[in-house]
């Protein structure tokens, strides 16, 4: 649990405990991510992927995001060095030798990204868990969090997003009674930010 600072509105805060924590998870604990690293974060416009950027380049990795066509300024502006239009382009086609991997899309996208992975890099799905098989004959950690944010995780984060390291970006308010359609809009994908519902006014 963390302090809401006066400078983010409780709508920005909610975006923290799912969004942001689970990037920060991803990247600094399970991934251990460390500056000069090269990282690609796949889904980066999303609810995750677009904190998962903003972490990474605070680390001084070289990011690499994957993104739709109208995304791709958006994932820019928040700092990757390197945004693939996957509806275009084939991101193992242009991309290699990374130290890190995270896929917030699962099925085909995690299986292609076995091959631009460096030997004694790491691979990460929120969604599945990685083949432990395939991983151990590439010489590749494979793993998805499972982990609870802490306290200090959370105070870190919005002490970023206090100093404007960190920004947030909300896809849709709804009111709990329309929780269905926030619902239908997080299934169709390729969405820019999270989506908050409102318990009260």
């Amino acid at each position: 649990m963390a302090l809401k600072p006066y400078s983010i509105s409780f709508d920005e805060a909610a975006t923290i405990s799912g969004g942001a924590a689970t990037a920060w998870q991803a990247l600094i604990h399970d991934g251990g991510l460390q500056a000069g690293e090269r990282v690609l974060i796949h889904g980066a416009a999303g609810g995750v992927g677009l904190f998962a950027v903003q972490f990474a380049k605070w680390k001084g990795a070289h990011v690499i995001g994957t993104a739709s066509a109208a995304n791709v300024d958006f994932v820019r502006s928040l700092g990757a060095d390197i945004v693939i239009d996957y509806s275009s382009t084939s991101f193992e086609q242009v991309v290699q030798d990374v130290d890190l991997v995270l896929d917030t899309v699962g099925g085909e996208t995690l299986e292609r990204s076995w091959a631009v992975i460096k030997s004694g890099g790491t691979l990460i799905s929120l969604l599945e868990q990685p083949s432990l098989e395939k991983a151990q004959e590439l010489g590749i950690r494979a793993l998805k969090p499972s982990r609870l944010s802490t306290s200090e995780d959370l105070k870190a984060i919005v002490q970023l997003m206090e100093e404007g390291i960190v920004k947030t970006i909300i896809a849709g308010t709804f009111p709990l009674y329309e929780a269905g359609l926030a619902h239908e809009m997080s299934q169709r994908g390729h969405g820019r930010g999270r989506i908050v519902l409102h318990v009260s006014d």
